[in-house]
């Protein structure tokens, strides 16, 4: 088991790298809104998308595995692998955010069908899940970057908001699939 007291903080590093990756979030946040409209990348013939949504739902799901279990190992006070599955979960998200993104692109959006209650239930779930990803991604990653530079109270602070609000994003990302799946 790892101990806190061996990791050395390196606040200008995380100056550095906080500015970097509230840099990267904007940008990514840019081409999420650009990609929303009408104007989409035509596929060359025969090519198509339809394996990315139970991809990207896949991935939610494993980073939603690695969050809980990233948890469980930071309560045994286990650093070190703690820090193998944040890092899983950062590069299962980012990884998602690059399907995200490319099926976005060139896809145009899928309607949910379903009436009544479930479509109620769908559309909370989906405008949640998508204000809560926005805000939350630059959260997300400056609370990686305290973590990564050894600014461990910083690091507790943020996660005691930014977890839940991940994991939520995390979950109910697969659900919403599961519910827009027969539309598709």
């Amino acid at each position: 088991m790892s101990n806190t007291s061996t990791i050395t903080a390196r606040p200008e590093l995380a100056r550095k790298l906080g500015r970097i990756g509230f840099g990267l979030s904007i940008l990514v946040l840019a081409l999420v809104g650009i990609m929303r409209s009408d104007h989409k990348i035509p596929l060359p013939e025969g090519v198509s998308t339809g394996f990315i949504p139970p991809v990207m739902a896949t991935i939610n799901t494993l980073v939603s595995v690695f969050l809980i279990l990233a948890l469980f190992a930071i309560k045994r006070r286990n650093i070190l692998v703690h820090q193998r599955f944040i890092n899983a979960a950062m590069i299962g998200s980012i990884v998602f955010l690059l399907f995200y993104v490319a099926y976005h692109f060139t896809t145009g959006e899928t309607k949910f069908g379903g009436e009544g209650m479930i479509r109620k239930v769908y559309f909370f779930l989906l405008i949640t899940h998508i204000i809560l990803a926005a805000i939350s991604l630059p959260m997300i990653v400056q609370t990686w970057v305290l973590g990564f530079c050894g600014m461990v109270d910083r690091h507790r602070k943020w996660t005691r908001i930014v977890f839940p609000i991940w994991l939520y994003v995390a979950i109910t990302g697969p659900i919403c699939y599961l519910m827009l799946r027969p539309y598709y």
